[in-house]
């Protein structure tokens, strides 16, 4: 019985001998033990493969003219007076105003152009509706869209600021001249034709009426 005891005792003491040994050696651990943060290199700084290069052309300009050109100078001094003018808009602008004032001539409604348009074009285009009007004739239109638009030329005034731009149109429309009796006298509603107009479009850089007027026509 003693014999037992004594054994148990010095097998105890071995055990703890053990695992004092062990944490000696190992450490404790607590939970769920974090590995090492990882130390990253600072990464080496990238290499532009361009450069900006500063007062470039503009293309807002050169992509509607030469670059300069008569025309340029006159649009960039535009964009001087007024920063926020962008050819592509009033070009975009041009479009919209082209289908707008051919159709409001071609059906007689002119009355509503009046703001768009210069004095002597308003009223040339009010002689010829009156001259169809005592004839007794009526045109029904029907616009298909523009076909071709680019800018032509552009001049400015710097004394008194008056911007002057010149576009060419081209359309495409189906025309009817009838008379009195609605008899078709030309044209046809299903034949589409093609107009060819160059307009120059005027505005004082800088007011504020943001309105370009149609100041001129030809073909």
């Amino acid at each position: 019985m003693q014999s037992s005891l004594l054994q148990l005792l010095i097998l105890g003491g071995i055990v703890v001998f053990l695992v004092l040994r062990l944490r000696s050696v190992l450490g404790t651990r607590e939970g769920f033990e974090q590995p090492p943060a990882q130390v990253n290199a600072p990464e080496p700084a990238t290499r532009r493969d361009f450069e900006v290069i500063e007062g470039g052309p503009d293309h807002d300009i050169v992509d509607h003219v030469a670059e300069n050109s008569p025309a340029a100078e006159a649009l960039a001094e535009m964009k001087r007076i007024e920063p926020s003018f962008s050819v592509s808009e009033f070009l975009s602008g041009a479009r919209g105003a082209y289908e707008m004032i051919l159709m409001g001539f071609e059906r007689g409604d002119i009355a509503d152009l009046k703001p768009f348009l210069a004095d002597d074009v308003y009223d040339t285009f009010s002689d010829v509706v009156a001259q169809r009007e005592a004839q007794g004739l009526t045109i029904e239109a029907q616009f298909v869209g523009v076909r071709e638009l680019g800018l032509s030329d552009a001049t400015f005034d710097p004394a008194t600021r008056t911007a002057e731009i010149t576009v060419r149109h081209v359309g495409e429309l189906t025309s009817v001249v009838k008379d009195a009796e609605g008899n078709v006298v030309e044209g046809s509603p299903t034949a589409v034709k093609r107009q060819k107009d160059v307009w120059t479009y005027a505005r004082v850089m800088g007011s504020n009426d943001p309105n370009w007027q149609l100041v001129a026509t030809d073909e």
